[in-house]
Order: structure tokens, then sequence, then C-alpha cells
């Protein structure tokens, strides 16, 4: 292949060199389009710009124009009014494809002459969650990324001489930025402009070419069933695979169907590449990457894609093999990955607590089926308003709208546990382990025992009705209220719990029900057994006034 280093490419124009269609572009026309935008940039004073765009070539040229012109870039990773909002005050304007903002087309001029790229004065920003949860801003210059591509090609480029490159992942984050559009524009290998969410898109966009490497997440990956056609698509050159996990049995799928192993690679925006595997547990670093630990296990990097001297401290805790590999063993922090996209918990939390009707949230993955977020919640005062007279549904839907403003679709909770504390430990912390067992354990059926007394005989029990009773749901959707029929259910169970009580249930006398009993509140129950009349004695009472009595009839199991 023609290699073209990465601060070279504005300087010759190429006609002859493909880089992508639909509509068709040649380097010459990349080069031209992108030294227009430049004398526009430089034409009216742009220093700072925020750049989102779908189509892989118009990001390519946004970059290489900005670059010659001195712009530095920001690639958010997505477009939400609190992204937006984030970063508004750290660039002139955002170039996206939206109404509203400005366009390619609003720049073009007379193309600037063509110039080499400064390594180290051409700069571009990615947008991710930093370990504190707070979306972080992490500063590349094109010096790394040039050293990035370049090993790339080196370790992989002889496998895809000329195949189109085709990609299911984003170009706003690394991993797609570097695979899908500056490796292939280096090495003259066309690359497909859209990012193709589905296996059949995927599938389609194989067949219109001899030649093609996929550059895909675990999510599309681990969906390409049975009902492609793996003959034709088996002539894949390679399969990448980045952004999380690829479970075993997907990359053990794909190798029977392609008799080949996707190349997972293992990165970071912070780090760029770190390490590469095919069909093994154990990473293989990439020349020129450095590995440590810290006395927690965490990795330590060093390597060419970071600025000189850096070391960065990863969450990732590993275990390094006596020739260099090494073995992951999992996060330390709090930052998880859904579908290849990380998640801040921490951030997320601190939106919920922002609402008016969250007092604490702590999230947790729901690992079920689909991998989702689950939400744990302690009500404020006007929250428990609002589940008493709204209901549940209505909610936690209100609380998914809030969220929208700050996280896309994909990181909304979909499972949610309202709880009246949170269970700290004596150190005062929740683990996240206990916050994914409570995700996952039943909504409780049962009162929360806060005292009991016992005084001849007889029981005094304060109760609190959990908010998240699983009783509420039927009963009633838009006004919870704690049915009857579970009242005396509970009186009886905790009867036999403290009292010695005939076993077969025979019959109830006298039930009243009196004031509602709502989520949340909390109840007195007494509790008297008359072992002469086989009777047990309850009433719910609430700081003013009785909520339900009555009189359970209890036999002896055999007797008449």
């Amino acid at each position: 292949m023609n290699w073209i280093k990465l601060e070279r490419l504005l300087l010759k124009a190429q006609p002859q060199r493909t880089v992508t269609a639909g509509p068709a572009l040649n380097h010459a026309q990349l080069c031209e389009q992108a030294l227009s935008l430049a004398a526009g940039f430089q034409a009216q004073g742009v220093q700072r710009m925020a750049v989102h765009l779908e189509d892989a070539a118009d990001l390519a040229i946004a970059l290489l124009g900005a670059w010659r012109a001195g712009v530095s870039v920001l690639l958010p990773s997505d477009l939400q009014p609190q992204t937006r909002q984030r970063w508004s005050s750290e660039v002139d304007l955002w170039l996206t494809d939206q109404a509203g903002d400005t366009h390619l087309a609003d720049y073009r001029q007379a193309p600037a002459t063509p110039s080499a790229l400064d390594l180290d004065r051409c700069t571009l920003s990615l947008c991710t969650s930093g370990s504190s949860g707070e979306p972080k801003r992490i500063d590349k210059t094109l010096r790394q990324l040039a050293n990035e591509v370049e090993a790339l090609e080196q370790l992989w480029g002889a496998d895809l001489a000329e195949a189109w490159i085709i990609g299911s992942v984003a170009t706003q984050h690394i991993y797609g930025l570097l695979f899908r559009v500056l490796w292939p524009l280096c090495a003259g290998r066309p690359f497909v402009r859209r990012q193709l969410a589905f296996p059949e898109d995927l599938q389609r966009a194989s067949r219109e070419h001899p030649a093609f490497a996929w550059v895909a997440s675990p999510a599309l990956l681990k969906r390409m069933g049975d009902n492609l056609d793996w003959p034709a698509l088996s002539a894949v050159r390679r399969v990448f695979s980045s952004g999380g996990a690829l479970p075993a049995e997907a990359a053990h799928g794909l190798q029977q169907r392609l008799q080949q192993w996707p190349t997972e690679i293992l990165g970071s925006s912070e780090t760029g590449g770190i390490a590469w595997r095919r069909g093994d547990t154990l990473w293989q670093p990439f020349a020129g990457v450095e590995l440590n630990q810290d006395s927690d296990g965490a990795l330590l990097i060093a390597s060419p894609y970071l600025p000189p001297g850096h070391v960065e401290h990863t969450a990732d805790a590993a275990r390094i093999a006596a020739d260099g590999r090494f073995e992951l063993l999992g996060r330390l922090d709090r930052i998880v990955k859904l579908e290849e996209k990380r998640i801040s918990l921490p951030m997320l939390e601190q939106a919920l607590t922002d609402h008016q009707w969250v007092a604490e949230a702590r999230l947790g993955v729901v690992r079920e089926n689909r991998a989702s977020l689950g939400a744990l919640l302690v009500l404020s005062e006007s929250g428990l308003h609002a589940l008493r007279n709204q209901g549940r549904r209505t909610l936690t839907q209100a609380l998914r709208q809030h969220l929208t403003q700050h996280c896309e679709t994909l990181a909304l909770p979909r499972r949610w546990r309202l709880l009246r504390q949170l269970p700290l430990n004596a150190q005062g912390k929740l683990p996240q382990a206990e916050v994914e067992a409570l995700l996952m354990a039943p909504r409780p059926k049962a009162p929360e025992i806060l005292e009991q007394v016992e005084t001849d005989g007889e029981w005094s029990l304060q109760l609190a009705v959990p908010p998240d009773l699983a009783y509420f749901s039927g009963h009633f959707p838009q006004a919870p209220v704690l049915p009857g029929v579970v009242q005396v259910e509970w009186a009886l169970q905790l009867g036999q719990q403290l009292m010695d009580l005939p076993e077969k249930f025979a019959g109830m006398e006298v039930l009243k029900f009196q004031q509602l009993v709502r989520p949340g509140d909390e109840v007195q129950l007494h509790l008297r057994f008359d072992p002469a009349r086989g009777k047990v004695y309850f009433a719910y009472r609430n700081e003013t006034a009785t909520c339900s009595s009555g009189r359970i009839l209890l036999e002896a199991l055999g007797d008449a």
C-alpha cells in the first residue's frame, strides 16, 4: 500500500486514491475540500470548535481542515442538551449535521495552500467519563494519533491489503476514529461513510466489495445470527472488536462461521490502544506499551499514544504473566460499559438527586439477559407524595424523562427499587456488589420491623411499609394502597413467628378497614392471642387513628 503519514495527508493530492463512495470521494477531492474549509476557518477567525458528524468522510474533511487552520477540535460523545451546555464555553461553534448548528458548507472558500501538519501543535480532544463521575476532556496531539495508526499498520496492514473498511461503531470515539477514519486515510484503504448498526447492513455493505474488513463492537458481533450469508462473509480479511468484552461464546461462534478469530482491542480514550488478543484469555500489549501495577493491582500504562513521561493509572485490575501478556480481572471504579458505551454511575446518581423527588440514589448493572442499569432510590418527601398520589409507573417514567437530558437511552435505568433508606454498612458505605444484589432481588412482600415489644403476652410492633412493596402494583396503579388481605396475612404471619398459635386458619370476625395504609407509612400492629377462643386479635394504628382491626380464627390441625 502507498502509505501517507498522517501529517502529510494534505501535501500532495492523489486523484487515483479512493477515499470512499456513496458519494464517491478521492484523495484529491478530500484535500481540496479540507483546504477550502481551512481557508474558511481562518477567514472567520475560528479557534475552537466541537465537531459531531455522522459521515466518516465529512469528519475526515473537518479534522484535516481544522488542523490545517490551527483550530483545536473537540469531539463530544453526543449532542444531548447537557453535553452541549457542559462544553459550550470551551468552543466557538458546533459543527454538526443538525439544523441550527454550523455546517461544512458554511466555510467553503478558495483552498488554502497545501502544508504539512504540525504533529505537536495540532490537537484533538475526546470526551469521556472521568473516575470522579464528571465527564472528562482528554487532549491528544496529532503525534499521539500518528504513532497509533502507524503501529496498527505494522501489525495488520499486510493482512488487510486493499480491503474496504466497514464499521458499526461511531467515529466520535477513539476506536472508531482511528480504525474507520485516520488509519484507512493513511493506508489508502477506502472506507464506508456511515456507521452500520445492524448485522444485515454490515452484510449488505460487505457484499459490495471483493475485499473488506469489519470495525465492529461486541454488541453487534454477538447479534450476528444464523440468518446471514456466512459463506460470503467468510471473505472478511479481519474482524476487529473493541469497546467492551466480547463474550467467549460470541468469539467462538465467529471463529466457527468465518474460520478466523475476531481481533479484540483493549484500550480507552485516555490510553489509546493498550493490547489485543485473538481467541485467547491473555492480552498482548501493543509494541511500545509498558505495563506496571499499583498496590491494588490496577494497570499502569505508559505508551507512545500518551504524552511523553505520562503514566496512565487505569481502573482495570490485572494479572501479568511472565511473558508480558496479561489477564484482566475486572474494573476497580464505577464506570461501567453497556453495549460498549462508557457510563458514569456517579454522574447519573447526581443527576437523579438533582430531581426534587429523589433524596439519594445508587445505580448498578442488572445482569439479566441483556445487561441494563438499575436504580436504588430513597425518595424525598415530595417524591413520596408523588408515589402515593400518582403511582410508581408515573414516578419512574418522570425520572427516566429527567435523565434523558443527561444520558443516552441506553443508560436509562430499566429497574427501580424504592427504599426507605440505603443499607449502609458499619463504615457508612454501600458496596457495589450489595447494590446489584438489591437490584436483582424481588420487590419486598413483608413489612420492615422497626421495633417489637411484648407485655403480658401481647405484642406491639412498629412497622414500616416499604415504598416499593410488591402488592402496591395492582392496588392501585395511580394511588397505591396496602390491600386488606395483606394486612390480615401480615398479622397472622407475625403472630405465628412470635406466639404459639394453632396452625389452621378457620375464618375472620368483625373485620374493619377505617384508614388507608400507604407507601412509606409507619404503623403500629397490636397482636393478642386468646387460646381459649382460638382467636388472634389484631389492630393497625397510625399516629392518630386505627387503620384496621379484626379477629383471626384458628384451629389446631385435626380439630373438627
